[in-house]
């Protein structure tokens, strides 16, 4: 025992006179003035004073049955003796959300319309810890966008980025206060671009994001890593209310867009062209000979609308707005909402195969010269149908009925519908494959 103790000592001491030959490989401590640690810190202390808690009050008035459907019954309603007459209840609501302020001279904070949807009273809540009361300048539920205002003192705005930069995979940070936890930050990338069908009867063109988001986040920023506000918090998807890593951002320039309108009309003057249009899906692609599946086919235009002063027909195929290209019909609404009325826009569409470039001057909203789109979208359906009908009749063109295939059983026979489309003078010859 004492032998190897005394082993392991001499052994140690050589090591000691051999230091500088032994513990060279070691590498060596850094350096107090070495660069530090990446991270985020910087960034986010120098933008979440912009960042502020938004806390409303209110009344919602409730109709009789809201809360239990089975009251809208007139057995349940007597059967719990509830009066026939029953006035809407009031009920007060208190919630809370996030905002952005993106103009300290004039205290202009942006944050949802949800949040403040019904509010009778708003406090927002800064970093440090100020509170105090905002009016709303304006507020549009179809883009989700409020614009507050407060003036105080020493506000600090944040600067506006442009959204149209942002790529998938793009590093992000969304800074709010779910659950009413003040000032919290969570990062992530940029999950997806262009997101709709949020909401079917808003302006859409989502931000997603894995960056944490949860009730209490909207109306919050989500910044990239210069500390420039890309978006505007709005929605998440979830089944159970909390995060799952699909959240939903406004993008920054859309909200400015409704912003202007909003400090500068109290409202968005949003301006239609008077098309009712439908997506270019397959199908349709292939009955009107093209080779992509893009843009937005217009099924009718408004009499009197400014579409058709510009020169749109019925059948077109709008493919981009002021140099833009337009993938699918949401994307035409969005862009055409976002527009002034009186705006000059250049229209860029297809018309029998044919590119062509139209000019229109953005009108304001008429719901009367709007046509029923199920009509609308029927009737189309109907001359694709047609369409496809002449394309399968064409090489029976100049055939005697009896010659044409016949159809399945309790179904009118091809040859009958060949029959009918050659009587009413459509020919398939001139029908493009």
């Amino acid at each position: 025992m004492n032998l190897r103790l005394t082993f392991a000592a001499v052994t140690f001491g050589a090591a000691l006179l051999n230091g500088p030959a032994v513990f060279a490989a070691l590498p060596a401590p850094p350096p107090n003035d070495a660069a530090p640690m990446p991270s985020l810190a910087p960034m986010v202390k120098r933008v979440s004073p912009a960042v502020v808690n938004v806390a409303t009050r209110g009344t919602i008035k409730e109709k009789p049955g809201q809360h239990n459907p089975l009251m809208d019954d007139p057995f349940f309603r007597r059967f719990f003796d509830a009066p026939p007459d029953a006035k809407p209840r009031e009920r007060q609501f208190q919630s809370a959300g996030s905002g952005v302020i993106v103009d300290a001279k004039n205290g202009y904070i942006i944050t949802n319309f949800h949040v403040i949807e019904n509010a009778s009273e708003i406090t927002i809540t800064l970093l440090d810890n100020r509170s105090f009361s905002a009016k709303v300048v304006g507020s549009d539920e179809g883009a989700d966008i409020a614009v507050l205002q407060a003036k105080q003192p020493n506000l600090v705005a944040m600067n506006l980025g442009d959204s149209t930069h942002l790529e998938v995979g793009d590093y992000v940070v969304a800074i709010g206060n779910p659950f009413g936890l003040q000032n919290t930050v969570t990062a992530g990338i940029v999950s997806a671009l262009g997101r709709s069908g949020i909401n079917p009867e808003g302006y859409e063109d989502f931000i997603q994001t894995d960056a944490s988001i949860n009730p209490g986040n909207s109306g919050g920023a989500l910044v990239n890593l210069r500390g420039e506000l890309v978006g505007i918090n709005s929605a998440i998807l979830s089944g159970s209310g909390g995060n799952i890593g699909i959240g939903f951002a406004i993008p920054v320039n859309m909200a400015k867009g409704v912003m202007d309108q909003l400090i500068k009309y109290g409202q968005v003057k949003r301006g239609v062209l008077g098309v009712n249009i439908y997506p270019v899906t397959p199908d349709v692609a292939k009955e009107f000979g093209l080779s992509e599946s893009s843009g937005a086919l217009v099924a009718s235009v408004a009499s009197g609308s400014a579409a058709e002063r510009a020169g749109i027909k019925t059948g077109d195929i709008i493919t981009s707005i002021n140099g833009v290209v337009m993938k699918d019909p949401g994307e035409l609404r969005n862009t055409i909402g976002m527009l002034r009325v009186g705006d000059k826009v250049d229209i860029g569409l297809l018309r029998d195969g044919k590119p062509r470039k139209v000019t229109a001057l953005v009108a304001e909203r008429n719901e009367t010269e709007a046509a029923s789109a199920v009509e609308v979208n029927a009737g189309l359906a109907s001359r694709v149908a047609r369409k496809r009908l002449d394309r399968r009749c064409r090489p029976y063109a100049g055939h005697q009925q009896q010659d044409l295939p016949r159809g399945r059983q309790g179904r009118e026979s091809l040859a009958a519908q060949c029959a009918a489309r050659f009587s009413r003078g459509a020919h398939p010859d001139s029908v493009k494959p």
